[in-house]
């Protein structure tokens, strides 16, 4: 029988491709899923499911009962208010790592936490790496980039503005940023689980040495697309008074948006650069998708399913 994985976040863009992964693997798999949410199709792969969420101590028990290994990728990408980043991607791995002592323990970080005075979100995320750097018990933090494929909503809008023939991007020179397919970091995470490394942060992406301009990417998504696609800087002013007005809105009870004048703060650093590459050479990972590839996928799903 199988090593039991315990998996938060089953019911975000990574966690179905995460799961895919691990049942390949052969592995036991429990879930944790809100009561408000839909279970995710799991194509067919067995997993038990328990429902609550990082505040439910009770759920989050059950979840880690007898697991050998828990990975952490829940968490909270955009929020109404700044705390409440604090809330759930610090206190909620707090809580559940304290509840699983001996289990190794996964968190699925972002490449924000090296560069926490960016934004809230930035800071929570680097609070939660340690946090888990603390533990008693065995535990490695994988830091991703930005992370693509099918399924992904939060990047639908580049691609969609790609497909009029613009790729927006942040007004500025030398930005570098790494990316990653989500099967691919749902391979590199299944294979940690395997075979995991001595405990520490790393980095994952898809391989791309220095990284990728956003020239690149207007031109691997016009490629994929069959058309011209110009990259069209945007002035840090205009992203501003975007994201005041969505922090406007949020005071006055409205939806979370991703873009906040914090995101702007990120999308303008420059450095979003994979460095470390301890984690590939370890786990002897390659990316099975390079950015045409992995943009080739992507749209193809989205327009498969008429997204795009």
């Amino acid at each position: 029988m199988g090593r039991l994985v315990a998996v938060t976040g089953a019911t975000g863009f990574v966690g179905p491709h995460l799961v895919a992964a691990l049942a390949r693997r052969g592995c036991r798999i429990r879930l944790l899923i809100r009561r408000w949410s839909p279970v995710p199709s799991l194509a067919g792969v067995e997993a038990e499911i328990v429902l609550g969420d990082l505040a439910d101590e009770a759920a989050l028990r059950r979840l880690v009962e007898g697991a050998d290994t828990v990975i952490h990728a829940a968490g909270l990408i955009k929020a109404r208010a700044p705390a409440d980043f604090m809330t759930v991607n610090r206190d909620g791995t707090a809580r559940l790592s304290a509840l699983a002592p001996g289990a190794r323990f996964i968190l699925l970080s972002s490449l924000a936490a090296r560069e926490p005075q960016l934004s809230a979100y930035a800071a929570s995320k680097r609070a939660a790496e340690q946090v888990v750097a603390e533990r008693t018990g065995p535990w490695l933090a994988i830091r991703a980039p930005a992370v693509y494929g099918p399924g992904d909503r939060e990047t639908l809008a580049y691609f969609k503005a790609a497909a009029r023939g613009l790729a927006p991007r942040p007004r500025g020179e030398g930005a570098r940023l790494s990316l990653i397919h989500v099967e691919d970091l749902a391979e590199a995470l299944a294979r940690v689980v395997e075979a995991p490394p001595p405990a520490s942060v790393y980095e994952i992406d898809d391989g791309r040495e220095g990284a990728y301009g956003y020239g690149d990417m207007a031109a691997a998504a016009g490629e994929a697309l069959g058309r011209p696609v110009r990259s069209v800087p945007i002035p840090r002013m205009a992203m501003e008074v975007v994201g005041w007005a969505n922090g406007l809105r949020h005071a006055l009870g409205g939806a979370a948006q991703i873009l906040t004048r914090a995101k702007v703060r990120e999308l303008f650093h420059t450095d979003w650069a994979v460095h470390d590459r301890r984690l590939a050479a370890t786990i002897d990972f390659r990316s099975r998708y390079d950015l045409k590839a992995g943009f080739r996928d992507t749209i193809l799903w989205y327009r498969q399913n008429k997204w795009l």
